[in-house]
């Protein structure tokens, strides 16, 4: 995979990225794996293929939507179940007539974004937690229910608030001990910034302008470090090999094949269907028509997931070929926004190769 390789050392050069990992499977088997670049540019520490990164919004399928799957599995959760009928504060609002499935099919009507951070910075720690609950209450949607496709924070957020409601746990602790803790995954992980810091060799990402800090081993998310660390939208950080660990038992998972009894089977075929009139499948993306960060070659049948911060992964599940691409593309400034041309144009060199070769 010459050409590849190749095509991740000029996006350094160009300065797509100052560092990345690039891992490639097919049926399970590792064919690509390799580190470019720099984890921190200031200290020239380079680049490893253990290196640890701020997953940003892959959070929200690899780890809220497990949970909310497995409580699925437990019989604790539907996902039709109304939001109404699991928080009681939103029984009174517009909002109790969304479902679990709205949230995690982005078509809840709530809004994308809000900046909750800007006043839960001024509180002291121990009271943002109720202060931002008090602010997703009063959060006015802006689409009817179930009606149109608007990709949200706000919902995943409001789904860490059922998770904890539901399973009297938090979504850090619960996703650890009933996922990736039964899976051997010590690599993919919450930062708790009440917790004592980690000594992982973290991808370094933006120079924060509020927090007056370079960002290393702490999220870089606003609302998810006004939160504590921890929260449904975003949070995780993982190395590639464990995020290749995950997907490849829910790969498994969807073939009937599991090694593991952690994911049901029809439930994993359940959250990977496109969800119709969302377009979308349960917590996942599926490719577009046109434009697809995972460029041309990946079949109708694929999930993924893009992170703020330069990650994403793909998983063409008939052909059971799959890339994860982790970088720091926002380190020192999320004002880099060159990988978004550069996605589709590895995927399609990956998914080329593979053709070529016969593996797909």
């Amino acid at each position: 995979m010459e050409s590849t390789n190749n095509l991740m050392k000029e996006a350094v050069s160009n300065n797509v990225f100052p560092g990345g990992v690039l891992l490639v499977s097919k049926d399970d088997s590792v064919i690509f794996f390799k580190a470019y670049g720099y984890a921190n540019i200031f200290s020239e520490r380079p680049m490893t293929i253990r290196t640890i990164f701020d997953l940003a919004s892959l959070t929200k399928p690899l780890a809220t939507s497990m949970v909310i799957m497995k409580l699925i599995s437990q019989k604790k959760l539907g996902l039709d179940q109304n939001l109404g009928s699991i928080l009681s504060r939103f029984n009174s609002t517009e909002k109790g007539r969304i479902s679990i499935r709205h949230m995690l099919c982005h078509n809840s009507g709530l809004p994308d974004y809000r900046p909750y951070y800007k006043l839960l910075c001024k509180l002291e720690p121990n009271q943002r937690k109720d202060a931002l609950r008090g602010l997703l209450e009063k959060e006015q949607l802006i689409n009817s229910v179930g009606k149109q496709v608007l990709y949200s924070d706000i919902g995943f957020m409001i789904l860490c608030w059922v998770i904890e409601k539901v399973s009297g746990n938090r979504l850090d602790r619960f996703v650890m001990e009933e996922i990736y803790g039964q899976l051997g995954l010590e690599n993919l992980f919450f930062v708790d910034l009440d917790s004592k810091p980690r000594q992982e060799k973290f991808a370094a990402t933006e120079r924060c302008p509020w927090r007056n800090i370079l960002l290393e081993g702490v999220v870089h998310d606003d609302n998810a470090y006004a939160a504590g660390g921890v929260d449904g939208h975003a949070g995780l950080f993982g190395a590639a090999e464990d995020v290749h660990s995950l997907l490849s038992e829910l790969m498994a998972a969807y073939h009937g094949s599991p090694s593991t009894g952690v994911f049901d089977v029809d439930l994993v075929q359940m959250f990977f269907k496109k969800q119709e009139p969302a377009g979308r499948a349960l917590g996942f993306d599926t490719p577009p028509l046109t434009e697809s960060s995972c460029g041309r070659y990946f079949s109708r049948e694929s999930v993924g997931h893009l992170g703020f911060t330069g990650t994403s992964f793909w998983m063409d599940l008939d052909r059971r070929a799959m890339v994860i691409l982790l970088t720091n593309r926002v380190h020192p400034s999320r004002n880099n926004n060159k990988i978004k041309a550069f996605r589709p144009k590895l995927h399609d060199i990956v998914m080329k190769h593979m053709a070529n070769d016969g593996s797909i």
